[in-house]
Parts: C-alpha cells; sequence; structure tokens
C-alpha cells in the first residue's frame, strides 16, 4: 500500500471522528495502537508518552520532535486533558489536597504527602466507592462511576506540574504513589492497571515497582487476575484480626472472608520476580472496638505464617461517624505486642488533617447513584438536599 493510499485513508478516518480522543490515560500499547490507526509509525507513542509525562506538554504544538503534518493531525483527532483542579489546600505540615472535578459534575480528591526527600502521592481510583467500610468518610459518600485512566493518571500529572516536577534534570517529588484513594482500585481493574503501569514505564514518570502501592479491602477475583497483569507492592485492607469484626467494618468480608483473602494475596506475592516483598497489612484502629491487647494477639496468630509488614492507623473522626480515635497508650500498646511477636510494625502519621487531607477523610463531592448518601444523611436528621454531596467545602466550590 502506497504511503499516498495510507494518507487517504487515516484522513478519511479522520473525517468521521466526532470526538477527540485523550491521549493521556493511554498505556503505550495502546498508543501505538492508536497511531497505527491514523496511518501513523508505533514508534511516535514513545515520543508522546515522553512528552506528555516526562515534560508536562499538552500541547501538540510544543512536541517539537513531531512532524508539522503530524501535529495538525493530532489536533483533528485527540487531546491531552488532565481533569480540572478547582481548589487546592496547603497544610500546615506540608500535606497539599487538590479537589479535582471530573465529568458529571463529581469531585475526586487527591493528596500528596511530603515527607523529607519522599513525596507520597495519595490517588483515587472511583467518583465515592461501591463498598462501605464503617469508618471512611469516602464510603458514606455512595458511588457515582469508576475513574477514566486518564482521570487516574492525570492526578499524578496535576500533582507533578504543581510542585514543578516536569522537564529535564528536574527534581523528582512524587517518588511513591498509592491506590488508597477514593475507591475500590481492583473494581476499576482495567483503568487502574494502565495507569500503574504508566506511573513505572521507563517513558513516563519512572517510578520504582516497590514504590507503587496498590491498597485493596479483598476483591478477590480481581486480585488472582493481578499479577498477570502488573507487579506493583499490595497492600490489604484488613482492619480486624476476625471475621465476625471484619464484616462489620468491611462488608466486602462477608463474600470474601479473610482467609480467602489472605490466600489471593499470599499467590499474588508468591508469583512476583522477586522474593522480597511483603504484603502490607493496613490496621485502623478505633477506641474501644479493634484496639484491644486481645485483637493486636489474635492479629499476630492469624499472619505469623504469612510475610507481612503492618502499619497501623489511628482512626481519623469524620462527621457521619460515632467511631472514636484509639488513644495514645493503646496504640503504643497494641503496637509493641506486635513488635515483640516479630513483625515489622509502624504507626501511620496523621498528616493534614486540618484540611481534612487523613487517611480515611477524603470525601469530595459525589453524585451518589446509590443513595447510600441520603440514607446516612437521614439517620443523622441531615436536610436530605444535601445527601449527595458531603464535604461543605467541596459544595461551595461546586455550586457558588
Amino acid at each position: 500500500m502506497t504511503e499516498q493510499v495510507v494518507n487517504t485513508e487515516s484522513q478519511a478516518a479522520i473525517s468521521k471522528t466526532t470526538e477527540k480522543v485523550n491521549l493521556l490515560g493511554m498505556s503505550q500499547a495502546k498508543l501505538e495502537a492508536f497511531f497505527e490507526s491514523i496511518g501513523e509509525k508505533k514508534f511516535r507513542a514513545t515520543q508522546v508518552l515522553k512528552w506528555i509525562h516526562q515534560m508536562g506538554v499538552d500541547n501538540f504544538d510544543e512536541m517539537t520532535n513531531i512532524s508539522k503534518a503530524l501535529r495538525t493531525k493530532l489536533h483533528q483527532v485527540a487531546e491531552v486533558r488532565a481533569p480540572e483542579v478547582i481548589q487546592q489546600l496547603d497544610s500546615a505540615d506540608g500535606t497539599r489536597k487538590f479537589l479535582i472535578r471530573v465529568s458529571g459534575g463529581s469531585a475526586i480528591e487527591t493528596v500528596l504527602i511530603p515527607d523529607g526527600d519522599r513525596g507520597t502521592l495519595c490517588v483515587s481510583s472511583q467518583v465515592g466507592c461501591s463498598l462501605d467500610c464503617s469508618f471512611c468518610s469516602t464510603g458514606k459518600q455512595g458511588f457515582n462511576r469508576d475513574l477514566t485512566a486518564a482521570e487516574i493518571i492525570g492526578q499524578v500529572w496535576i500533582a507533578a506540574k504543581s510542585y514543578g516536577q516536569f522537564g529535564e534534570k528536574r527534581p523528582r517529588i512524587i517518588t511513591n504513589v498509592v491506590m488508597m484513594g477514593m475507591g475500590e482500585p481492583l473494581l476499576n481493574f482495567e483503568n487502574v492497571v494502565d495507569s500503574m503501569n504508566l506511573m513505572m514505564h521507563d517513558n513516563c514518570y519512572g517510578i520504582s515497582k516497590r514504590r507503587v502501592t496498590l491498597s485493596t479491602s479483598g476483591v478477590v477475583p480481581a486480585l488472582d487476575e493481578l499479577g498477570k497483569h502488573t507487579d506493583v507492592c499490595l497492600a490489604i485492607s484488613l482492619h480486624a484480626p476476625n471475621d465476625e469484626l471484619r464484616n462489620v467494618l468491611v462488608p466486602i468480608n462477608k463474600k470474601y472472608p479473610i482467609a480467602m483473602l489472605l490466600d489471593s494475596a499470599k499467590r499474588y506475592i508468591d508469583g512476583l520476580p522477586d522474593n522480597h516483598r511483603k504484603i502490607t497489612i493496613e490496621y485502623t484502629l478505633i477506641r474501644n472496638l479493634n484496639d484491644r491487647p486481645h485483637h493486636a494477639y489474635e492479629l499476630a496468630e492469624l499472619l505469623k505464617d504469612i510475610p507481612v509488614k503492618i502499619n497501623l492507623i489511628p482512626f481519623n473522626p469524620f462527621d457521619q461517624s460515632d467511631y472514636e480515635r484509639v488513644s495514645n497508650n493503646a496504640l503504643k500498646n497494641f503496637q509493641d505486642i506486635l513488635i515483640k511477636a516479630g513483625f515489622t510494625t509502624t504507626i501511620r502519621t496523621t498528616r493534614g488533617d486540618d484540611i481534612d487531607a487523613a487517611c480515611g477523610q477524603l470525601a469530595g463531592s459525589v453524585n451518589d447513584k446509590t443513595r447510600r448518601a441520603a440514607r446516612y444523611k437521614a439517620k443523622l436528621g441531615a436536610e436530605p438536599a444535601l445527601a449527595n454531596v458531603v464535604s461543605e467545602e467541596a459544595v461551595r466550590i461546586l455550586n457558588p
């Protein structure tokens, strides 16, 4: 086929296009397929990946190693469009939270936590959350939809741009990414996997696979599939040492109980190419509920044959919960029991709570399709007119 015929066919395809393709969330394979579909060579994908994710460029005219003809063609059929930042909040401790508008009128939240030469970005995967963990503010907002890959990796792009990370020889601010923001990542499987792989890609952000972590409440079938597509670190949102208590705190446990979840997690770790990885066990301590010494001993017994490290998280209060923060004495005692049992056990420092950016506090503004938020509001005697939104600041910004 001659070049002229190829160009004629690609121009015909362009003329039929009614909506521009957002290249921001495309994996290298999908970007290569896109360029072939418009009659271009696959190597263009590598060039564009570098421009978008290493240089922070969202205007094709600035992609100077691409011909003018191709730039013109890209303007016709494609775009690089990050979600819209509608507010940035900076905590006294340096934590930065972004309120980000997504299509459909909802907003999500993303948090960057600096710590010396490290910067950990907490990324959301869904608008709201389809699960309803009793200690988490996000779950009380109900659920609207999955985020697209462009909306997920767009959070990394936004944070990198905010901190001046883009460009040659610029300091890397985002060194770690945790999929621990709004939503259950494994219920948005393909978009999350594509986004995490972009985070680790050498032509994109180049973050080590040991510094990208997916946290799940326990969607076992998806966890069993995960190892076929990526080798990121794994965190299990456990929060209880037995099924009876976890059924209350993490309702998905009724479908995938602890033993099934831990077996799946072990299979994932065992299938990784290196054999030094450990599962991170996340355990939120709630006063007089799961913070007693017997819970710590039971947790140690449960995990004794599994390669884990344990991260204890003091519960962060929010308006729609009557749970209370664990006392410092109970928290330290819990940690000491686990350390004496041989576990590496850390306490997650509460960061950004003055801007509601601490663990479990991310709320955003969700157009709830599940009516869960309305039910919680009704229980609290709140006005039903505000049932589909939670963060008062988000409401004010979205509806001035």
